[in-house]
């Protein structure tokens, strides 16, 4: 099958998606945030967070009964710059819209704007609201914890999630600088892309609980979920733990921040394994941050220094082999103008079952995908 037979509209995705969350049961204005906030990882080609993960992580959770499809948002403890959130286990993209607007709220009127978040669910990539923040002209950091996957420098136990230290801040380029990534040297989610193609993880990225490596995707994808083996935080290597304090470091500061402020769940409170080994609601904790350069020397100087810091990293030296140097935000720039007018190639045949069972499922027979 040629790719073009593979590639889908991004108008007829984000139809789809936003009816099938619908008949799944979220409202329609959440149903199309829940679909915008999906699409946008795989508009920046981080298919790992895209469509992939709609019925695995989302729609299978609803049909399980441990994420709410209506989606309660309550403001448990304001102030005119902070705010914490209990989203009671809706769906985690509309809960980090939703504090995300209300911190970036703040953050306009009063210079700076943090928002909380308990009991909520996975909110897609940290990305989608650091951009939110750049659109409006503001810094914005964000952070997430995550189902324990992460072992402790010189560990071999998974204790905290991959939790992303996310930055997103405006520049005068067309595309702003925003790092997102996780504190692990690859994510679950990656282990997961892997384990569909049939292909290994790379060596010296997750530990057996004896200490040995492990490679084989689909029963790292197992033995992370009974304790068997953990991910390795940034900064190590296979034989070579001196940097290992790095990513630990930084995972823990996450963890802290979705946890401690709103005095959330974390660490192993997040397996989703209730005490007879049934499933249960994540109650994961965000963080949001925002930040108005207005507040200092202004936007414009802020977004022209910060452009002329990234251009200067681009035109450095480079190293030898390599024809480019990128700066965070680049590369997924980049992909969305590759693809912006062609649609998003679905080759993966796992994948394109998974959408014509949602389709059938839900009796969303109007909708024909080109590879059927």
């Amino acid at each position: 099958m040629s790719s073009e037979n593979c590639c889908v509209s991004w108008d007829f995705l984000s139809d789809f998606i936003t009816d099938a969350f619908e008949c799944a049961g979220v409202p329609r204005d959440d149903a199309a945030i829940c679909a915008d906030v999906l699409l946008e990882a795989d508009r920046r080609g981080i298919s790992s967070h895209g469509v992939n993960r709609f019925k695995p992580i989302y729609l299978d959770r609803i049909k399980d009964g441990i994420q709410n499809p209506v989606t309660h948002f309550e403001i448990v403890r304001e102030t005119p710059t902070t705010a914490v959130i209990d989203g009671h286990d809706g769906m985690g993209q509309v809960i980090g819209y939703r504090s995300a607007t209300l911190g970036i709220e703040k953050a306009k009127k009063y210079g700076m704007g943090m928002v909380a978040v308990r009991n909520s669910c996975h909110y897609g990539i940290a990305g989608y609201y650091a951009t939110m923040a750049t659109k409006a002209g503001l810094i914005g950091i964000t952070g997430t914890n995550a189902r324990p996957a992460i072992a402790p420098a010189h560990g071999s136990e998974g204790m905290m999630g991959t939790n992303p230290l996310t930055f997103g801040l405006p520049t005068d380029e067309p595309f702003p600088f925003l790092l997102d990534c996780a504190t692990s040297i690859v994510q679950r989610a990656t282990i997961e892309a892997y384990a569909r193609r049939g292909e290994p993880t790379p060596p010296g990225t997750v530990i057996a609980a004896d200490g040995s490596e492990m490679t084989d995707s689909a029963e790292i994808l197992k033995a992370l979920l009974d304790g068997r083996a953990a991910l390795c935080p940034i900064g190590s290597s296979s034989g070579n733990l001196s940097a290992a304090y790095k990513g630990y470091g930084y995972a823990t500061v996450v963890e802290i921040l979705s946890s401690a402020l709103q005095q959330g769940s974390y660490m192993k409170m997040l397996s989703g394994i209730g005490p007879n080994g049934e499933k249960v609601p994540h109650h994961l904790g965000h963080f949001f941050i925002f930040i108005d350069p207005e507040a200092f020397m202004g936007l414009d100087a802020f977004k022209k220094t910060t452009g002329d810091i990234l251009r200067s990293l681009r035109a450095s030296r480079l190293a030898p082999g390599f024809d480019r140097i990128y700066t965070a935000g680049e590369k997924e720039y980049l992909a969305w103008q590759r693809q912006k007018d062609t649609g998003l190639v679905i080759d993966d045949p796992s994948i394109q079952r998974e959408l014509i069972e949602v389709r059938n499922n839900f009796g969303l027979m109007k909708y024909r995908f080109p590879f059927e």
